[in-house]
């Protein structure tokens, strides 16, 4: 991934965001249900939206990104004293292993060039009962706008190193060794998938 890009767009990444709302309003008040009491990893964290929406709920969050940028930016305004962040490369988490109840990786594994690694430093500082949860876009070539939407993101510098249905992101999701407990298809410019997981056990 091209660090520097992200570097850029974090100061804008925010407004972005604010066409999908649905999707995201969703997520925050889904995600703090499952979380409550839990200490959280998200990666991918952006400027830190949804961990600000986690946190009261989390005893704990700790929020990465692969950009400082990003990093940066999150760390502007009020943050709960539970709220941490720091920059961190999802394909080698700086965290012992088990450290955490829940990891959080939200519309990022379509953009990695090897997704199974990070799912495997996932599996790696989650505790046996952990549970990840992988709200993903899919479908980018499926409506009229997800195709102008991908295409506008994609001259923008936005790579999609994966374009899953939803179907096939279940499945990548299984045979890389997670249960999906709960699974949702929400519509925006670009389809997400809202997805709970379990590590089933049986590593790819």
């Amino acid at each position: 991934m091209n660090k520097r890009l992200w570097d850029l767009y974090a100061p804008i990444y925010e407004r972005a965001m604010r066409s999908d709302e649905r999707i995201y309003e969703y997520m925050y008040r889904r995600i703090p249900q499952v979380v409550r009491g839990m200490e959280a990893l998200e990666i991918a964290a952006g400027p830190g939206l949804l961990a600000r929406h986690i946190a009261p709920a989390a005893k704990s969050v700790t929020a990465t990104d692969y950009s400082e940028g990003m990093i940066a930016q999150a760390k502007k305004g009020p943050c709960p004293e539970n709220l941490h962040f720091e920059a961190a490369d999802a394909m080698a988490l700086p965290y012992p292993d088990g450290s955490f109840d829940a990891v959080i990786i939200a519309n990022a594994l379509h953009i990695l060039p090897e997704p199974e690694k990070t799912l495997s430093e996932i599996r790696r500082v989650l505790r046996a009962d952990g549970i990840l949860i992988a709200p993903n876009f899919v479908e980018h070539r499926g409506s009229f706008m997800s195709r102008l939407w991908s295409g506008i993101l994609q001259l923008a510098g936005v790579r999609f190193a994966h374009q899953w249905s939803a179907a096939e992101y279940i499945t990548f999701l299984e045979k890389q060794g997670w249960k999906v407990t709960y699974k949702r298809k929400l519509k925006a410019r670009i389809a997400m998938v809202y997805a709970e997981c379990e590590d089933s056990g049986e590593c790819p």
